[in-house]
């Protein structure tokens, strides 16, 4: 289920919306004033791609050179 964000072009309000599927077509309307002039945001996507803790370097968040068990 992707989760969009948007903007509102009335009001400026930022809010988000949950889609049951990525081809569900749904009318976003602004929650806090009612406008349907919405633009859709880039959205800004964090996480690990990959095995970061190979060659022993660590992956930055700490200073262990393994993110696996003790």
């Amino acid at each position: 289920m992707p989760i969009f964000e948007f903007k509102c072009r009335k009001c400026g309000e930022p809010f988000e919306v949950l889609f049951r599927s990525r081809d569900e077509k749904i009318s976003v309307a602004c929650p806090k004033c009612g406008s349907i002039k919405v633009e859709r945001l880039m959205s800004a996507f964090a996480g690990k791609i990959g095995n970061t803790s190979a060659g022993g370097d660590g992956c930055g968040s700490c200073a262990a050179t393994s993110c696996g068990p003790s």
